[in-house]
This record gives C-alpha cells, structure tokens and sequence, in this order.
C-alpha cells in the first residue's frame, strides 16, 4: 500500500461465494474489469481466497475477495472450505454466485443462512443467464441475473452491491474529531525509536492526523523527549493529548492533569466498536493465575523488532504487574485461532490493519466464550494506574461491572 492507498481496513470488503463451477472467478472478472482471478473450465481453480484492493464505481476504495467453493473435496477441500468460511470474518457485503441455468443448492442455502446469522448484508448473482433460454421464476428483491459472458446485468450488480453496502455496509465514524473544537491544538506524541517504521508513520498516528484536520483541529506532532518543552512555552495549552502507549508512563508525568490525556489505541478501540469490551477486559488482567495463558494478537505482519510491543515489551510489563509468570502466546495477521477455550486472557493490538467486522469478530469469538478481551494501550493503561485518566473524555465507558 502507497501512502496515497486508502489502507485495506477502511475499504469495504466485497466477496463473492457460491459453488465449484457457478463462474464465481468469471464474474469477479467481468465485475472488476480485470483479469483477477483465473478462470478455467476445471472444478475448484480458485484454492485459497484471492484478495485485490481496487477502485470500483460506483463504490470507491474496496477489497473485492474470490473465494474457493464452499463445496470443495478431500481433506484440502475441507481446509478451502474452512479458509472460505473465516473471510466471512472480513466481508462487509456478501456476493452469492449461483449457476441461474439450474435450481439452487442446499449449500447456496446454507450459505445465505449464515449471512444471515452473522448480518452480513448480501446480494445474489444468478450468473450464466446466457444459457438459459426461458426463465419463469419471479424476480426476488436481493437477486440480479448476469452472464459474465455477455455482460448482463453486470452495471446492475455493481449498483446493486453499492447500494447495500451504502444502506447496510458500516458507517463512517469519527476517531478523535468529536472530542475537539476547530482550531482545538492537539498534541500527538510519537517516539521514534528502534521499532518506529523508517521514513513514515504507523497507520493509527497517519489515520489521526487526517482525522483532526478534516475537523478543523491544529495537530501537533512531537516526540516525547520534547513534550515538556512544547507545554512550557508561554500561551499553549493543548485541548487533547494522543499518545502511543509505549509512551504511556513518561508522557502521564508530564502533562498535567487539567489536560485530557488518550492514546493511539484507546482511539482505535472505541473507532472498531469494542473499546467498553477492552476497558472490562483490562479489568480481568488481576484475575489471571499463574500458569494461565495469554493470547497477544496482532493484526499484521511486520517485521518483529528486538523491543517489540507484542512479544517482548507487553510480557514483560504482565509479568512484573502480576508478580508471577505466565505462558504467553501470539498470533499476527489474518491468523486468528478458532477455538480460544486454552486462554485465560486475549490482548489484542488496535486492530488498524483490520476492518471494523474482523475486529468485532474476533471479541464476539473471545466474549461468547466467557474470554476477557482487551487491547495493547487499553492493558497498558490499567497496569500503569492510568487507564481512568485516559478513558475520562469519553463518557459513559469504565466503571467496573
């Protein structure tokens, strides 16, 4: 992704599901205008999930995602069934590509079920109408009949799917813009230290930014080996102070306490939706025993320093606020483990890399099965005893339950 790319996360996510054989990689093409996917005559080309961001009118920035058939065989179908089913996870409009030459399938209807089930907005696309010569079934208000072949009804399907995920799809919210005025100074504390990406910003800190400017707010950026310099000088009192939560102890000394104080991911835990679930879950940190294990989860894939946050800095600061060890593991990317029941604890990053439905599914999966679940700033907050200072602007969140 440029630094001109919408990042994958605030994209909206478009798959399209259905059998082997219904043209499911055909129709991606024609609707995408590329050759994406490869199309063959043979059952079960596409094996793993196939993700591409892209323009597409009339919708944007989206992922479009093809995907394996949900009736694939074998014991490698079996697992391109289960990847199938965990992009379900991510999708923000479901696409159902069906053969319109014969009748629908049980599983074409056990998938509709489970769109349903999860309130994944949906849209079904009889393709392969150029083979059928006479239709007398009546219209259906989520289906459009298409031929990839000929282009019918792909101009209707793209409006189609817009239509749903602007009626249906998430809405857009604000990160840190209701919290200011126009012209409100907001201080942004970024170290730049040995795990800080070369020549750029992490995606929260850019997100912010963009976030503060669209409201009219004056965002200042410093290192925290300035941040006392910069609150000295005669006349300035920020509105807000953001920081990373690596930082979290030393800026908390410094500002003074009539200053609002947050950080990077308590923003982005209330932007995904889970920030009250991620407040209690830190309040489950003191029940953990030894021996329990914790899950540190990380939505991306970058290249581990030898500080890193996830699996050096974090443990380490459990360890001493509990007093005892604890087993510790970790999962990154699009890697999410199915079954959390071995876990006594899940802390996850602020989730930026991952969009607003992964982020609420992976605390739905955590929470349905009596998991606290929490993230990295919120966790180092409480640890800290600074977590109710950072948590006041936002009212109504984390009172003890």
């Amino acid at each position: 992704m440029g630094m001109n790319d919408t990042p994958s996360s605030e994209r909206m996510h478009i798959a399209f599901f259905g059998l082997r054989n219904a043209g499911k990689s055909s129709l991606v093409n024609a609707v995408t205008g590329q050759n994406m996917a490869i199309v063959s005559e043979v059952r079960g080309t596409t094996t793993d999930p196939v993700y591409k961001s892209m323009e597409l009118l009339p919708m944007g920035p989206v992922v479009i995602i093809d995907t394996p058939g949900i009736d694939d065989e074998g014991d490698l179908g079996e697992m391109r069934v289960r990847k199938t089913k965990e992009v379900l996870t991510r999708t923000d409009v479901a696409v159902l590509v069906t053969d319109g030459s014969r009748e629908r399938q049980p599983e074409e209807e056990a998938l509709l079920a489970l769109f349903r089930e999860k309130a994944i907005p949906y849209v079904i696309a009889e393709n392969k109408r150029d083979l059928v010569k006479e239709d007398s079934r009546p219209a259906e208000e989520r289906v459009v009949r298409t031929s990839a072949v000929t282009g019918e009804g792909i101009r209707e399907l793209k409006e189609r799917i817009a239509h749903i995920g602007q009626k249906e799809g998430p809405k857009e919210k604000p990160i840190a813009a209701d919290l200011v005025q126009p012209l409100d100074p907001v201080v942004l504390v970024i170290p730049i230290d040995a795990s800080a990406p070369k020549g750029r910003l992490i995606l929260p800190q850019q997100q912010v930014i963009r976030d503060l400017l669209e409201a009219g707010a004056v965002p200042v950026c410093v290192k925290e080996t300035e941040l006392a310099g910069l609150l000295a000088k005669p006349g300035f009192k920020p509105a807000l102070v953001i920081t990373d939560s690596q930082a979290f102890q030393i800026v908390s000394e410094i500002v003074p306490e009539d200053i609002p104080l947050t950080s990077f991911s308590i923003l982005m835990a209330r932007y995904k939706g889970f920030l009250e679930t991620a407040v209690q879950g830190a309040f489950a940190i003191d029940e953990v025993k030894p021996g329990d294990t914790i899950l540190i989860s990380e939505g991306c894939t970058h290249h581990r320093q030898c500080e890193d946050i996830g699996t050096v800095k974090l443990p380490k600061l459990l360890r001493k606020h509990l007093g005892f060890d604890v087993n510790i593991e970790t999962s990154s990317g699009r890697e999410f483990p199915e079954n959390l029941s071995d876990y006594r604890l899940v802390i996850h990053c602020g989730g930026c890399m991952l969009n607003g439905r992964e982020m609420q599914s992976r605390m739905n999966r955590a929470v349905s099965g009596g998991l606290p679940f929490t993230n990295y700033g919120i966790a180092i907050a409480y640890m800290r005893g600074i977590l109710k200072r950072s948590i006041a602007m936002l009212p109504g969140i984390g009172e003890e339950k």
